[in-house]
Protein backbone atom coordinates (compact mmCIF):
# COMPACT_ATOMS: atom_id res chain seq x y z
CA UNK A 1 0.00 0.00 0.00
CA UNK A 2 1.69 3.45 -1.04
CA UNK A 3 0.47 6.82 -1.91
CA UNK A 4 3.07 8.46 -4.06
CA UNK A 5 6.79 7.79 -2.67
CA UNK A 6 5.18 7.25 0.76
CA UNK A 7 4.35 3.82 2.37
CA UNK A 8 0.92 3.46 3.92
CA UNK A 9 0.71 1.51 7.04
CA UNK A 10 -2.15 0.65 9.70
CA UNK A 11 -2.46 -0.15 13.29
CA UNK A 12 -5.41 -2.33 14.52
CA UNK A 13 -5.79 -2.14 18.53
CA UNK A 14 -7.78 -4.95 19.34
CA UNK A 15 -9.05 -4.25 22.79
CA UNK A 16 -11.53 -5.04 25.20
CA UNK A 17 -13.83 -2.04 25.34
CA UNK A 18 -12.97 -0.40 21.52
CA UNK A 19 -11.17 -1.26 18.55
CA UNK A 20 -9.09 1.44 17.05
CA UNK A 21 -7.54 1.17 13.70
CA UNK A 22 -5.25 4.20 13.04
CA UNK A 23 -3.49 5.02 9.01
CA UNK A 24 -0.33 6.73 8.53
CA UNK A 25 1.78 7.64 5.59
CA UNK A 26 5.44 7.28 6.36
CA UNK A 27 8.23 8.85 4.30
CA UNK A 28 11.91 7.56 3.62
CA UNK A 29 13.48 8.24 6.69
CA UNK A 30 10.65 6.30 8.79
CA UNK A 31 8.71 9.31 10.13
CA UNK A 32 4.59 8.70 10.65
CA UNK A 33 2.16 11.41 9.27
CA UNK A 34 -1.34 10.30 10.57
CA UNK A 35 -3.91 10.78 8.26
CA UNK A 36 -6.86 8.24 9.40
CA UNK A 37 -8.27 7.09 12.50
CA UNK A 38 -11.31 4.97 13.25
CA UNK A 39 -13.15 3.95 16.59
CA UNK A 40 -15.38 1.59 17.48
CA UNK A 41 -17.10 -0.02 20.37
CA UNK A 42 -15.30 -3.94 20.84
CA UNK A 43 -18.23 -6.08 21.88
CA UNK A 44 -16.35 -9.66 21.23
CA UNK A 45 -13.50 -9.13 23.38
CA UNK A 46 -13.29 -9.82 27.42
CA UNK A 47 -9.93 -8.93 29.11
CA UNK A 48 -8.54 -8.45 25.80
CA UNK A 49 -9.19 -12.29 24.67
CA UNK A 50 -11.76 -12.78 21.70
CA UNK A 51 -14.98 -14.63 23.12
CA UNK A 52 -17.04 -14.02 20.05
CA UNK A 53 -15.73 -13.87 16.57
CA UNK A 54 -18.39 -12.51 15.03
CA UNK A 55 -19.10 -9.75 17.42
CA UNK A 56 -15.04 -8.76 16.66
CA UNK A 57 -15.14 -9.01 13.22
CA UNK A 58 -18.28 -6.32 13.18
CA UNK A 59 -16.37 -4.24 15.14
CA UNK A 60 -13.23 -4.80 12.77
CA UNK A 61 -15.23 -3.78 9.88
CA UNK A 62 -16.88 -0.45 11.39
CA UNK A 63 -13.32 0.80 12.90
CA UNK A 64 -11.34 0.09 9.86
CA UNK A 65 -14.51 1.66 7.30
CA UNK A 66 -14.55 4.68 9.21
CA UNK A 67 -10.73 5.04 9.19
CA UNK A 68 -10.59 4.24 5.29
CA UNK A 69 -12.96 7.16 5.11
CA UNK A 70 -11.06 10.01 6.88
CA UNK A 71 -7.74 8.70 5.09
CA UNK A 72 -8.81 8.37 1.20
CA UNK A 73 -6.81 4.84 1.29
CA UNK A 74 -8.24 1.27 1.05
CA UNK A 75 -7.30 -0.89 3.71
CA UNK A 76 -6.12 -4.13 2.85
CA UNK A 77 -3.31 -5.14 5.69
CA UNK A 78 -2.76 -4.51 9.58
CA UNK A 79 -0.07 -4.27 12.28
CA UNK A 80 -2.76 -6.16 14.79
CA UNK A 81 -1.84 -5.85 18.51
CA UNK A 82 -2.01 -8.62 21.11
CA UNK A 83 -2.68 -8.62 24.76
CA UNK A 84 -4.94 -10.21 27.65
CA UNK A 85 -4.01 -12.26 30.80
CA UNK A 86 -2.83 -15.54 28.97
CA UNK A 87 0.16 -13.04 28.52
CA UNK A 88 2.77 -13.83 30.85
CA UNK A 89 6.63 -12.89 31.01
CA UNK A 90 9.62 -14.34 33.84
CA UNK A 91 13.05 -13.92 34.76
CA UNK A 92 15.21 -17.08 34.04
CA UNK A 93 19.16 -17.24 34.64
CA UNK A 94 21.54 -20.04 32.42
CA UNK A 95 24.98 -21.18 33.32
CA UNK A 96 27.75 -23.02 30.95
CA UNK A 97 31.58 -23.39 30.44
CA UNK A 98 33.61 -22.06 28.17
CA UNK A 99 35.00 -24.42 26.06
CA UNK A 100 37.89 -22.57 24.60
CA UNK A 101 38.21 -19.88 27.31
CA UNK A 102 37.32 -17.28 25.06
CA UNK A 103 33.51 -17.08 24.53
CA UNK A 104 32.29 -17.65 21.20
CA UNK A 105 28.77 -17.15 19.09
CA UNK A 106 28.34 -20.95 20.26
CA UNK A 107 29.07 -20.32 23.68
CA UNK A 108 26.17 -17.84 23.66
CA UNK A 109 24.04 -20.00 22.06
CA UNK A 110 24.38 -23.19 24.96
CA UNK A 111 24.01 -20.55 27.41
CA UNK A 112 20.62 -19.00 26.29
CA UNK A 113 19.74 -22.43 25.51
CA UNK A 114 20.06 -23.29 29.24
CA UNK A 115 18.05 -20.01 30.46
CA UNK A 116 15.31 -21.35 28.01
CA UNK A 117 15.39 -24.90 29.56
CA UNK A 118 12.39 -24.40 31.96
CA UNK A 119 9.04 -26.34 32.39
CA UNK A 120 6.28 -24.90 30.12
CA UNK A 121 2.29 -25.99 30.29
CA UNK A 122 1.11 -27.79 27.80
CA UNK A 123 -1.37 -24.77 27.32
CA UNK A 124 1.42 -22.10 26.45
CA UNK A 125 4.61 -21.52 24.08
CA UNK A 126 7.50 -19.74 24.40
CA UNK A 127 7.33 -16.93 22.02
CA UNK A 128 10.36 -15.07 23.13
CA UNK A 129 13.55 -15.04 25.34
CA UNK A 130 15.02 -11.33 25.74
CA UNK A 131 18.39 -11.35 27.29
CA UNK A 132 18.82 -8.59 29.67
CA UNK A 133 22.58 -9.23 30.39
CA UNK A 134 25.53 -11.62 30.49
CA UNK A 135 27.77 -12.29 33.04
CA UNK A 136 31.56 -13.64 32.16
CA UNK A 137 33.46 -15.26 35.67
CA UNK A 138 32.37 -12.46 38.17
CA UNK A 139 32.13 -9.31 35.47
CA UNK A 140 28.19 -8.28 35.26
CA UNK A 141 26.85 -5.77 33.16
CA UNK A 142 27.89 -7.27 29.68
CA UNK A 143 25.45 -6.39 26.28
CA UNK A 144 27.46 -8.75 23.80
CA UNK A 145 30.37 -11.07 25.33
CA UNK A 146 31.72 -12.31 22.05
CA UNK A 147 35.61 -12.49 22.46
CA UNK A 148 36.11 -12.21 26.09
CA UNK A 149 38.48 -14.66 28.09
CA UNK A 150 36.76 -16.90 30.77
CA UNK A 151 35.69 -19.53 31.98
CA UNK A 152 32.21 -19.06 33.13
CA UNK A 153 29.45 -17.95 30.85
CA UNK A 154 25.78 -16.78 32.23
CA UNK A 155 23.13 -15.12 31.12
CA UNK A 156 19.93 -13.48 32.62
CA UNK A 157 17.13 -13.38 29.96
CA UNK A 158 13.35 -12.43 30.13
CA UNK A 159 10.78 -14.78 28.72
CA UNK A 160 7.46 -14.15 27.58
CA UNK A 161 5.05 -17.00 26.76
CA UNK A 162 1.23 -17.04 25.92
CA UNK A 163 -1.92 -18.80 24.89
CA UNK A 164 -1.11 -18.84 21.02
CA UNK A 165 -4.89 -20.02 20.24
CA UNK A 166 -5.17 -16.69 21.23
CA UNK A 167 -3.31 -14.87 18.88
CA UNK A 168 -5.15 -17.44 16.67
CA UNK A 169 -8.57 -16.13 16.69
CA UNK A 170 -6.95 -12.33 16.37
CA UNK A 171 -5.94 -13.54 13.05
CA UNK A 172 -8.90 -15.21 12.14
CA UNK A 173 -10.89 -12.59 13.33
CA UNK A 174 -9.11 -9.99 10.76
CA UNK A 175 -9.10 -12.03 8.26
CA UNK A 176 -13.15 -12.46 8.20
CA UNK A 177 -13.00 -8.95 8.40
CA UNK A 178 -10.74 -8.76 4.96
CA UNK A 179 -7.65 -8.08 6.36
CA UNK A 180 -4.45 -9.51 6.07
CA UNK A 181 -2.17 -9.37 9.54
CA UNK A 182 1.01 -8.21 8.10
CA UNK A 183 2.37 -8.64 11.57
CA UNK A 184 0.96 -8.91 15.53
CA UNK A 185 3.17 -7.17 18.31
CA UNK A 186 2.47 -7.40 21.52
CA UNK A 187 0.16 -4.35 22.64
CA UNK A 188 1.96 -3.07 26.21
CA UNK A 189 5.41 -2.54 23.75
CA UNK A 190 3.98 -1.30 21.45
CA UNK A 191 2.41 1.03 23.51
CA UNK A 192 5.86 1.82 24.88
CA UNK A 193 6.80 2.37 21.37
CA UNK A 194 4.48 5.21 21.58
CA UNK A 195 4.88 6.60 24.57
CA UNK A 196 7.95 6.58 26.25
CA UNK A 197 11.49 7.75 24.93
CA UNK A 198 14.84 5.76 24.80
CA UNK A 199 16.31 8.50 28.01
CA UNK A 200 13.21 6.69 30.04
CA UNK A 201 14.18 3.46 29.00
CA UNK A 202 17.56 3.37 29.78
CA UNK A 203 17.60 5.45 33.09
CA UNK A 204 14.12 2.88 33.96
CA UNK A 205 11.20 3.52 33.94
CA UNK A 206 8.11 1.83 34.23
CA UNK A 207 4.84 1.66 31.62
CA UNK A 208 1.38 1.50 33.14
CA UNK A 209 -1.61 0.96 30.39
CA UNK A 210 -4.52 0.77 31.79
CA UNK A 211 -6.90 -0.48 29.30
CA UNK A 212 -10.56 -1.57 29.25
CA UNK A 213 -10.17 -5.04 30.61
CA UNK A 214 -7.02 -5.45 31.72
CA UNK A 215 -3.21 -3.06 33.01
CA UNK A 216 -0.11 -4.13 31.15
CA UNK A 217 2.59 -2.94 33.23
CA UNK A 218 6.38 -3.42 31.95
CA UNK A 219 9.67 -2.44 33.55
CA UNK A 220 12.45 -1.17 31.40
CA UNK A 221 16.08 -0.47 32.54
CA UNK A 222 19.19 -0.23 30.63
CA UNK A 223 17.09 -0.02 27.50
CA UNK A 224 15.48 -3.49 27.96
CA UNK A 225 12.40 -5.18 29.69
CA UNK A 226 13.03 -6.08 32.81
CA UNK A 227 9.43 -7.16 33.90
CA UNK A 228 6.35 -7.76 32.03
CA UNK A 229 2.86 -8.48 34.05
CA UNK A 230 -1.40 -8.60 33.53
CA UNK A 231 -3.33 -7.77 36.03
CA UNK A 232 -7.33 -8.93 35.33
CA UNK A 233 -8.81 -5.10 36.27
CA UNK A 234 -9.17 -2.06 34.11
CA UNK A 235 -11.79 0.91 32.89
CA UNK A 236 -14.70 -1.36 32.73
CA UNK A 237 -14.21 -2.05 36.48
CA UNK A 238 -15.01 1.56 37.65
CA UNK A 239 -17.63 1.72 34.90
CA UNK A 240 -19.33 -1.29 36.80
CA UNK A 241 -19.04 0.31 39.89
CA UNK A 242 -20.22 3.51 39.31
CA UNK A 243 -23.39 1.62 37.60
CA UNK A 244 -23.90 0.29 40.56
CA UNK A 245 -23.52 2.94 42.78
CA UNK A 246 -25.71 5.84 40.63
CA UNK A 247 -28.09 2.73 39.73
CA UNK A 248 -27.29 3.83 36.04
CA UNK A 249 -27.35 1.85 33.03
CA UNK A 250 -23.74 1.21 32.53
CA UNK A 251 -23.43 3.02 28.85
CA UNK A 252 -24.60 6.07 30.67
CA UNK A 253 -22.07 5.17 33.31
CA UNK A 254 -19.04 5.53 30.82
CA UNK A 255 -20.14 8.64 30.00
CA UNK A 256 -20.73 9.97 33.20
CA UNK A 257 -16.73 8.76 34.02
CA UNK A 258 -15.48 10.45 31.27
CA UNK A 259 -17.15 14.00 31.86
CA UNK A 260 -17.55 14.10 35.25
CA UNK A 261 -14.85 11.14 36.83
CA UNK A 262 -12.36 12.57 39.27
CA UNK A 263 -10.22 10.14 41.10
CA UNK A 264 -9.03 12.57 44.22
CA UNK A 265 -12.13 13.59 46.40
CA UNK A 266 -9.91 16.89 47.33
CA UNK A 267 -10.28 18.34 43.86
CA UNK A 268 -13.80 18.12 43.25
CA UNK A 269 -15.37 21.63 44.50
CA UNK A 270 -18.68 21.45 46.51
CA UNK A 271 -21.61 21.87 44.68
CA UNK A 272 -20.76 20.61 41.39
CA UNK A 273 -23.66 18.46 40.37
CA UNK A 274 -24.97 16.60 37.33
CA UNK A 275 -28.06 14.40 35.80
CA UNK A 276 -28.08 10.71 35.80
CA UNK A 277 -30.77 8.83 33.95
CA UNK A 278 -32.48 6.11 35.75
CA UNK A 279 -32.58 2.68 34.91
CA UNK A 280 -35.39 1.78 32.68
CA UNK A 281 -38.82 4.43 32.76
CA UNK A 282 -37.01 5.88 35.91
CA UNK A 283 -36.99 9.13 36.41
CA UNK A 284 -33.33 10.95 36.14
CA UNK A 285 -32.34 12.46 39.03
CA UNK A 286 -29.17 15.32 40.15
CA UNK A 287 -25.76 14.08 41.80
CA UNK A 288 -23.20 15.66 42.85
CA UNK A 289 -19.69 15.19 41.42
CA UNK A 290 -18.35 14.73 45.07
CA UNK A 291 -20.13 11.61 45.31
CA UNK A 292 -19.33 10.33 41.92
CA UNK A 293 -15.30 10.72 43.59
CA UNK A 294 -16.23 8.99 46.50
CA UNK A 295 -17.15 5.75 43.76
CA UNK A 296 -13.83 6.32 42.05
CA UNK A 297 -11.68 6.64 44.12
CA UNK A 298 -11.26 3.85 46.29
CA UNK A 299 -11.23 1.92 42.97
CA UNK A 300 -8.58 3.54 41.95
CA UNK A 301 -6.52 3.41 44.74
CA UNK A 302 -7.09 -0.33 44.83
CA UNK A 303 -5.57 0.05 41.06
CA UNK A 304 -2.84 1.48 41.63
CA UNK A 305 -2.19 -0.13 44.87
CA UNK A 306 -2.32 -3.58 43.39
CA UNK A 307 0.25 -2.03 40.46
CA UNK A 308 2.33 -0.85 42.67
CA UNK A 309 2.47 -4.33 44.88
CA UNK A 310 3.25 -5.53 41.41
CA UNK A 311 6.19 -3.07 41.11
CA UNK A 312 7.68 -4.08 44.37
CA UNK A 313 7.53 -7.47 43.67
CA UNK A 314 9.73 -7.71 40.44
CA UNK A 315 12.38 -6.15 42.74
CA UNK A 316 12.99 -3.38 40.40
CA UNK A 317 11.79 -0.50 42.53
CA UNK A 318 14.61 0.81 42.81
CA UNK A 319 15.42 0.84 39.27
CA UNK A 320 12.83 3.00 38.24
CA UNK A 321 14.95 6.12 38.54
CA UNK A 322 12.91 8.06 35.50
CA UNK A 323 8.83 7.43 37.55
CA UNK A 324 6.05 5.60 36.15
CA UNK A 325 4.26 6.62 32.94
CA UNK A 326 0.79 5.84 33.29
CA UNK A 327 -1.44 5.74 29.90
CA UNK A 328 -4.76 4.25 28.65
CA UNK A 329 -8.18 5.73 27.81
CA UNK A 330 -8.65 5.78 32.01
CA UNK A 331 -5.89 7.92 32.41
CA UNK A 332 -7.61 10.71 31.17
CA UNK A 333 -9.91 11.28 33.98
CA UNK A 334 -8.74 14.11 36.42
CA UNK A 335 -6.88 13.22 39.18
CA UNK A 336 -4.94 9.92 38.03
CA UNK A 337 -1.45 11.28 37.93
CA UNK A 338 -1.94 12.49 41.46
CA UNK A 339 -3.40 10.03 42.95
CA UNK A 340 -0.77 7.70 41.08
CA UNK A 341 1.71 9.81 42.60
CA UNK A 342 0.83 9.37 46.02
CA UNK A 343 0.68 5.57 45.94
CA UNK A 344 4.09 5.09 44.18
CA UNK A 345 5.51 7.53 45.59
CA UNK A 346 7.40 8.37 42.54
CA UNK A 347 6.97 11.22 39.40
CA UNK A 348 4.37 10.63 37.58
CA UNK A 349 3.14 11.47 34.14
CA UNK A 350 0.37 10.63 31.08
CA UNK A 351 1.92 8.78 28.30
CA UNK A 352 0.84 11.01 25.10
CA UNK A 353 1.94 9.52 21.48
CA UNK A 354 5.56 10.93 20.76
CA UNK A 355 7.34 11.75 17.27
CA UNK A 356 4.30 11.39 14.82
CA UNK A 357 2.94 14.43 12.10
CA UNK A 358 -0.18 14.75 10.79
CA UNK A 359 -4.02 14.91 12.75
CA UNK A 360 -1.55 14.97 15.73
CA UNK A 361 -4.35 17.00 17.38
CA UNK A 362 -6.55 14.08 17.22
CA UNK A 363 -4.68 11.16 18.47
CA UNK A 364 -3.30 13.11 21.01
CA UNK A 365 -4.59 11.19 24.23
CA UNK A 366 -3.45 8.12 25.85
CA UNK A 367 -5.93 6.47 24.68
CA UNK A 368 -4.47 6.01 21.77
CA UNK A 369 -0.92 4.93 22.51
CA UNK A 370 -1.45 1.68 21.59
CA UNK A 371 -2.09 2.23 18.37
CA UNK A 372 -0.02 4.91 17.39
CA UNK A 373 2.92 2.77 19.04
CA UNK A 374 1.79 -0.13 16.43
CA UNK A 375 1.85 2.09 13.32
CA UNK A 376 5.32 3.60 14.78
CA UNK A 377 6.45 -0.14 15.11
CA UNK A 378 4.67 -0.21 10.98
CA UNK A 379 7.24 2.26 9.99
CA UNK A 380 10.45 0.15 10.41
CA UNK A 381 9.18 -2.90 9.37
CA UNK A 382 7.63 -3.86 6.54
CA UNK A 383 5.46 -6.78 6.44
CA UNK A 384 6.33 -10.30 4.89
CA UNK A 385 2.93 -11.78 3.40
CA UNK A 386 1.21 -11.49 6.50
CA UNK A 387 -0.89 -14.61 7.89
CA UNK A 388 -2.70 -15.13 4.68
CA UNK A 389 -6.11 -16.61 5.03
CA UNK A 390 -5.26 -20.42 5.70
CA UNK A 391 -6.40 -21.16 9.33
CA UNK A 392 -4.51 -24.15 9.70
CA UNK A 393 -0.79 -22.51 8.83
CA UNK A 394 -1.92 -19.39 11.13
CA UNK A 395 -0.62 -21.08 14.52
CA UNK A 396 2.68 -21.55 13.13
CA UNK A 397 3.28 -18.16 11.77
CA UNK A 398 2.30 -16.66 14.71
CA UNK A 399 5.03 -18.22 16.56
CA UNK A 400 7.26 -17.37 13.90
CA UNK A 401 5.99 -13.83 13.39
CA UNK A 402 5.90 -13.13 17.27
CA UNK A 403 9.61 -14.35 17.45
CA UNK A 404 10.90 -12.48 14.58
CA UNK A 405 9.76 -9.09 15.77
CA UNK A 406 10.70 -9.28 19.31
CA UNK A 407 13.89 -10.24 18.22
CA UNK A 408 14.09 -6.91 16.06
CA UNK A 409 12.41 -4.71 18.60
CA UNK A 410 15.07 -5.71 21.08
Amino acid sequence: MAKGKERIVVGLDIGTTKICAVVAAVDGLGKCEIIGIGTTPSKGLRKGVVINIDSTVDSIKKAVEEAELMAGVPIQGVYAGIAGGHIKGFNSHGVVAVKTREVTRKDVERVIDAAQAVAMPLDREMIHTLTQEFIVDDQDGIRDPLGMSGVRLEAKVHIVTGAVTSAQNIVKSCNRAGLDVLDIVLEPLAAATGVLSEEEKDLGVSLVDIGGGTTDVVIFGDGSIKHTAVLALGGINLTNDIAYGLRTPATEADNIKKQYGCAVIEMVEEGEEFTVHGVGDRKSRTVSRRALSEIIEPRAEEFFDLINREILKSGFEEKIASGVVITGGTVVMEGMVELAEQIFNLPVRRGYPQDIGGLVDVVNSPLYATAVGLVKYASTHAGEGGFGTNESRIFEKILSKMKGWLKEFF
